[in-house]
């Protein structure tokens, strides 16, 4: 059977991909800081494992991801996913602690999964296996009031393309998906917003297609990678000129 962790599992895009993979019949490691929403992912699949974590405390990291290798003896594939959006603000109204929080999740918090799982993938045997950071389109072009966010995410390409090199040796590929704008819970109450202030609601896609897209990267034999693949909705304006 083969193996992933999915970090911030318990919604949105995580939620998504790990029950992609559950329904594939791979053995998948649930990380999230809520156990009861794990809990209810986890009922009735055998090929679960709850792995309550917060991504930002290193000795947390480590424990999860020991006691996922020590029930399913290998790591196939890391989908290093959990991340935060502070409230938006221009640069002199973030709270420093809203910053703070931004990288200690979105940056921090990535450094240290890839870096259990990278350990891991050196470790096994046979050697080897996948990491696939969910980036964003922030991490190429800003939206507005997002510089929490837009930094830690231009931060993630530097990861991956730093952990594609730093794995040939060892078999390890890495790559990323920037994804733009999938129908999620808070992609909805920002869709909720917008009718409620009588504006378009924004371009969007189905959640299940990041899944399809995470599920064609990792099905991929080590000897091929994606290094970056951008999935978006097709009107968004993120290419152009003013």
């Amino acid at each position: 059977m083969k193996t992933i962790i999915v970090t911030g599992a318990s919604a949105g895009i995580g939620r998504a991909v790990a029950e992609r993979f559950l329904d594939d019949g791979w053995q998948v490691g649930l990380i999230a800081r809520r156990a009861e929403l794990l809990e209810e992912m986890a009922e009735g699949r055998g090929n679960a494992v709850i792995l309550p974590c917060d991504v930002a405390e290193a000795d947390q990291v480590e424990r999860a991801f020991a006691e996922f290798a020590a029930k399913a003896a290998r790591l196939d594939v890391l989908f290093n996913n959990a991340g935060i959006f502070t409230p938006a603000a221009p640069i002199d109204e973030v709270p420093v602690e809203d910053w703070m929080r931004a990288v200690s999740v979105n940056l921090t918090g990535m450094f240290l999964c890839a870096r259990a799982a990278f350990g891991q993938m050196r470790r096994q045997v046979p050697q080897g296996g996948r990491i696939i950071n969910n980036g964003s389109i922030s991490a190429h072009a800003p939206r507005e009031g997002a510089v929490t966010y837009t930094t830690t995410k231009h931060g993630i390409t530097g990861l991956t393309r730093q952990l594609a090199l730093d794995g040939r040796p060892f078999d390890i590929a890495c790559g990323q998906i920037d994804i733009g704008n999938a129908m999620t819970d808070l992609l909805a109450g920002i869709a909720d917003r917008a009718r409620a202030e009588g504006k378009p609601v924004p371009p969007h896609i189905d959640v299940a297609l990041v899944a399809d897209a995470v599920a064609q990267m990792a099905a991929l034999p080590l000897s091929a990678n994606t290094l970056f693949q951008t999935l978006m909705a097709t009107q968004m304006p993120f290419v152009g000129r003013g």
